[in-house]
């Protein structure tokens, strides 16, 4: 299904859905893998690695500024560095592709040389002020007018040294994108939080397992700091786990058709934070009144249609961040659930609150979904198509951000779909 169709209508299924699924590999893996890769000096093997949107405007820019991105099959990447990253030819255009955009901000200021890094017009409405200003109190010029991309980085060859103190409120990515480039200090660079508070706090863990993978020496002081030493990065053989984020929505159908989908990996193997939602998808219909979300953000709006079909209304807290993702996930959430049925979901503040309404199960109630250009939009409610009749989901190429297959997957399952204008 390479060429999708403007949109799909989605029949629910006469049976329980079961069948062997395996997801495609984790992007937020894939794309740490692949820059501390091209920063290693050498060849470095990536298998189980994700090819989608996201990966490929990563793995493009990285050749831009001079690494060898070979791609011998479907899964693998194999990429050689000399250790250091050139000044491209051009601005760094990365859609928009969160991690890659937030990633390369601060690498690309261990080049001598001016670089842009860009996206495309969703990608310069996400805020990157606090990273930027972390590069400004290390020394690197840095530079984005809108406190969006696209950023100007006048890097000087290396990463500074001592103390950087950074805002993780909105994004923990801005954590990971100075802990990966902290290596190439002038000296040991020390990364503290300014608070406690931080988006998805496992995904910093993920960093630093990556990081020390491939050579890197990092200490995590206490809850808010660590300390990186300048060590460069060892080109390393590297597997990539599975995509947690893109099992929620397998968790998802198996729970809302009474099916079983053997994924091939139990959902304690994996390290992603995202896994945690496999334990409340599996009480559904009996998921409990309230969710924290903030540490499994991109799990919410897979839970979040699930809870439409529970057995009691569902508040979801701590999702703040959900409102700079690739769209305002929370209104989106809200905007199209009740666009399924009025008064469905309501914002409070930024919390969600889902008002079950198990009776949903086997109407017919046509909506065209809109998806906002955002992948997790399209794949969560194409699971509203399970129960629900005439649910049409507009834009279905947007899941090619992180899963390029799902539709086939879905049809692969015994789903019917069928292609709409």
């Amino acid at each position: 299904m390479n060429d999708l169709p403007l949109a799909y209508t989605i029949t629910p299924p006469l049976s329980p859905l079961t069948g062997r699924v395996s997801p495609p590999g984790s992007k937020s893996i894939t794309n740490r893998a692949l820059l501390l890769a091209a920063l290693a000096n050498g060849t470095s093997r990536l298998t189980g690695a994700l090819k989608s949107k996201d990966t490929v405007l990563m793995a493009r820019a990285l050749r831009e500024m001079g690494v060898t991105v070979e791609e011998p099959d479907a899964t693998t990447f194999l990429v050689t560095g000399t250790g250091r990253l050139a000044a491209p030819p051009r601005a760094l255009f990365l859609g928009n592709a969160g991690t890659a955009t937030r990633f390369l901000t601060a690498a690309v200021a261990t080049i001598e040389g001016t670089v842009i890094v860009d996206g495309d017009e969703d990608m310069r409405l996400r805020p990157i002020r606090p990273l930027v200003d972390a590069l400004n109190s290390l020394g690197i010029a840095a530079d984005a007018p809108t406190g969006c991309p696209p950023v100007t980085v006048r890097g000087t060859g290396h990463f500074g040294t001592g103390r950087v103190e950074i805002d993780a409120s909105l994004s923990s990515q801005y954590v990971s994108a100075l802990l990966m480039a902290a290596p190439f200090g002038a000296g040991p660079v020390e990364v503290a939080l300014t608070g406690k508070d931080i988006g998805a706090r496992g995904y910093v863990d993920l960093t630093l397992a990556a990081m020390r993978a491939f050579g890197a020496e990092v200490e995590s002081r206490d809850d808010g700091s660590w300390l990186v030493q300048p060590t460069g990065y060892k080109a390393a053989d590297f597997h990539i786990e599975p995509d947690a984020s893109a099992a929620t929505y397998l968790w998802g159908l198996a729970a809302l058709t009474d099916g079983a989908i053997d994924l091939g990996v139990p959902a304690n193997a994996f390290t992603q934070p995202d896994a945690a939602a496999q334990a409340l998808i599996a009480a559904f219909p009996d998921m409990p009144a309230i969710i924290d979300g903030s540490q499994m953000q991109d799990a919410v709006p897979t839970m979040a249609v699930l809870a439409a079909f529970n057995n009691r209304p569902v508040r979801f807290v701590g999702i703040a961040n959900l409102r700079v993702k690739e769209t305002d996930r929370i209104r989106a959430v809200a905007n199209e659930l009740n666009r399924i049925r009025a008064g469905l979901a309501r914002e409070e503040g930024d919390d969600l609150v889902v008002n079950a309404d198990p009776s949903l199960s086997g109407q017919t109630l046509p909506a065209r979904i809109e998806t906002y250009h955002d992948h997790r939009i399209a794949m969560s409610f194409a699971l509203a198509g399970l129960r629900i009749g005439g649910i049409t989901i507009l834009d279905p190429s947007c899941t090619g951000k992180t899963y390029p297959e799902y539709w086939d997957m879905l049809s692969g399952l015994g789903v019917e779909l069928t292609a709409t204008e």
